[in-house]
């Protein structure tokens, strides 16, 4: 049987690889790294970065906005670490918690981002944490999504499924996050972020199943 492991785990033994895994063998994402950036509002000052790992993402951002103030929270203090090797000199303030838990404050930030980490979670609690990131956002504010999402009902119904599957049959705790894709549609992406309260959400990018979602508060 296939065995979970919790994100921590499953992140702290493959930081060293981390980012050579996801430029070279993710389709998508190298390209998406660099549209992320160019997405971020120019005149943004403040950033959420959520799940920001090793910061690929902030490594492009930072080459268009060096001096913009960026809050990333992560549950893997391995790639915290590795962040901050590579942009000491950056106005970083980096948090090692559970993101679903961490308070994200209200009008706090121009723009907040998230790459590759939203597809792990179950529908009801995306949505409750987009609710909370919309409340972080300034009134002109931005989320940028870059994630992995899938074509059709099926394929989200079929990860969704084998995920309780596995769960169950390991008797594990609902309260413990695990790594395991659970890719939603585009479709249902842009709903949970509408009920969230965001006015606006729009797929702009799209290779393979990297896709990049657009979300505004007003």
């Amino acid at each position: 049987m296939e065995r979970l492991e919790t994100m921590a785990e499953f992140f702290t033994a493959r930081v060293e690889g981390y980012d050579e895994h996801m430029l070279t063998n993710v389709e998508g994402c190298k390209e998406g790294y660099a549209v992320m950036a160019s997405l971020v509002p120019q005149n943004a000052k403040t950033l959420l970065d959520l799940g920001c790992g090793t910061g690929l993402e902030l490594d492009e951002i930072f080459k268009v906005m060096p001096s913009i103030k960026v809050v990333g929270i992560d549950i893997t203090q391995a790639m915290l670490d590795k962040l901050l090797q590579k942009h000491p000199d950056k106005n970083l303030t980096l948090i090692c918690g559970d993101y679903f838990k961490v308070d994200l404050g209200e009008d706090r930030f121009d723009c907040a981002v998230s790459f590759e980490t939203m597809h792990h979670f179950k529908k009801d609690a995306k949505t409750e944490l987009y609710r909370r990131i919309y409340s972080s956002l300034k009134s002109e504010g931005v989320y940028i999504e870059c994630d992995y999402m899938v074509e059709t009902q099926d394929e989200e119904d079929l990860w969704f499924a084998e995920n309780e599957r596995l769960k169950r049959n390991a008797g594990i705790d609902e309260g413990i996050h695990y790594h395991y894709d659970t890719p939603c549609t585009i479709e249902n992406q842009i709903v949970m972020l509408k009920l969230a309260g965001f006015k606006t959400a729009e797929k702009v990018f799209k290779i393979g199943t990297t896709t990049i979602i657009v979300a505004k508060k007003q």
